[in-house]
């Protein structure tokens, strides 16, 4: 590999030079959804991230292997002895479901959404529901290796003990052990358990008002602590792990997956831990909750984003243009979701597009020699991979890659010597135009990713292009300016030249 792929490793807080436990392999977890609602914008963002760094390490060579779960056992929203219910049971009860009934809904949502993202399917998609064997089994492990007890039929970690065996609980998240073992729900304060953390549960009993309830050796119960686990624990090779950044730099829930896993086989589950940073609204978190002074919540879901049926932008973004927004922040960067933002994005993804439209559409006619353009065309299709091996870094990658925008722009017009460009360079750029809209950054052209990208609409154009040509021929103007004016009402703007005439979205 020309250049070193460098990670930032949320564990050591430094970039590491990446070096697969096994040659060639790669083995990257993702968190899926809870899936209790509709995938929100916020999550869209994280997946678009984390789908950029699987397609880049298949571009870079290595066989990965993708898993991404679907948590359909909902979190309890506090003790289910104090009556706490969890998220998918409840939400099921509002709308008359079976709670399997909602999942499903929900999981065929959030497939519908990220394949309008253009985001690759993982390897394997594993459910909650569907490791409940594993899932007891690593929790009798814990138990076994003496860190967990039981109480009431429940199964409780025993955090004080974990700590004095292990120096590494906090380590992720950066916090004293002074400060996590202080945090605490109130509904803990009443309740018979070795430590006051709120990492206690790894199954919880439950009794048949709950919806969701499975027999383990223990009770009957509900899965509270190993949803993810076994699924890391298990997949060989090296491991890329990202959970949702929301008060620093873990959550805590993934520094109770390292206790877990160490509590099970005395092992750390990953060697990479990768946070992404979270999406904001007008500089605002997201929240479906309503402010108490406007009584309007400060979010916006992908479909209204890309219908315009919103009362926050003002017009419909397509899926692409989104997609391209998120790629101009880097994802350990938060990024502001706003109208200004998002018009900005459009007009250079669709810059973006032309540019290598044009690029593929030009012949080579120079005479094989390397000159100082030549040169400098080869330095900057490096710097576009050299940005993309620090750490996954796409706005410095399209940064570069609009340098050569300029570039390409200036050989079209022939105001750059085409002559001082060998054939290899001038083949290298084309190809590295390809490689990085397509199947790096995972964009397509707007129209065609209407037509899952066949070429359909690029015929259907130059249908109507000859037309409009054969019009003008036999000085048809009436006919000529309809098929323009008609194009224009739909954002297609025709550009004559001499070369001919090609077409462009806005």
């Amino acid at each position: 590999m020309e250049h070193e792929l460098k990670i930032y490793n949320s564990l050591s807080r430094q970039k590491e030079t990446f070096e697969p436990l096994h040659e060639g392999h790669v083995g990257m977890y993702v968190c899926g959804p809870t899936v209790y609602s509709d995938v929100h914008l916020g999550n869209c963002r994280t997946f678009v991230s984390f789908d950029v760094v699987y397609r880049y390490l298949m571009y870079l060579g290595y066989k990965v292997r993708y898993v991404r779960n679907i948590t359909d056992v909902g979190h309890l929203e506090g003790d289910a002895d104090a009556d706490a219910e969890d998220k998918i049971s409840k939400k099921a009860r509002v709308e008359q479901l079976e709670p399997m009934e909602l999942v499903q809904r929900h999981t065929r949502s959030f497939h519908h959404i990220l394949g309008i993202l253009n985001t690759l399917s993982p390897s394997i998609e594993p459910t909650a529901t569907g490791h409940i064997v594993e899932q007891i089994q690593m929790v009798q492990e814990i138990l076994d290796n003496g860190y967990a007890y039981i109480k009431n039929g429940s199964v409780y970690f025993n955090t004080p003990k974990f700590i004095k065996d292990h120096g590494v609980y906090g380590k992720l998240s950066g916090k004293r052990v002074e400060d996590l073992l202080s945090e605490t729900r109130d509904d803990l304060k009443t309740r018979m358990k070795r430590t006051t953390l709120r990492f206690c549960h790894l199954d919880q009993s439950t009794d048949e008002r709950h919806l969701m309830r499975w027999p383990s050796p223990w009770s009957v119960g509900f899965p509270a602590g190993t949803s993810n686990a076994h699924h890391e624990h298990q997949i060989p090779g090296q491991a890329v792990r990202h959970p949702r950044r929301r008060d620093g730099p873990a959550v805590p829930h993934h520094e109770n997956e390292i206790a877990q896993n160490y509590g099970a086989c005395g092992c750390m589950p990953v060697r990479y831990w990768m946070h992404g940073n979270m999406l904001l609204l007008n500089g605002r978190k997201m929240s479906k909750t309503p402010d108490p002074e406007t009584g309007k919540s400060n979010s916006i879901t992908p479909m209204e984003l890309f219908s315009g049926e919103n009362e926050i932008f003002s017009k419909p973004y397509s899926p692409m243009v989104v997609r391209f927004f998120m790629l101009q922040s880097h994802y350990r960067s938060t990024l502001d979701l706003t109208d200004d933002a998002l018009l900005a994005a459009e007009k250079g993804f669709r810059r973006l597009m032309e540019a290598n439209k044009v690029l593929q559409g030009l012949a080579y006619t120079g005479k094989g020699q390397q000159g100082a353009l030549g040169e400098e065309l080869e330095k900057l299709i490096g710097q576009v991979t050299e940005e993309m091996c620090d750490d996954f870094n796409t706005p410095k990658a399209l940064a570069v890659l609009f340098d050569l925008v300029t570039k390409v722009n200036s050989l079209k017009d022939g105001r750059l010597p085409i002559g001082e460009v060998s054939e290899e360079t001038f083949n290298r750029l084309k190809q590295t135009f390809h490689d990085f809209i397509y199947e790096i950054f995972g964009l397509k052209d707007e129209m065609e990713a209407g037509s899952e990208g066949n070429g359909i609409t690029d015929g259907l154009m130059q249908l109507i292009i000859d037309i409009r040509q054969e019009a003008r021929a036999n000085k048809d103007w009436g006919t000529s300016d309809k098929i323009r004016d008609a194009l224009k009402e739909l954002d297609i703007v025709l550009k004559d030249s001499k070369e001919g005439t090609s077409w462009t979205k806005g």
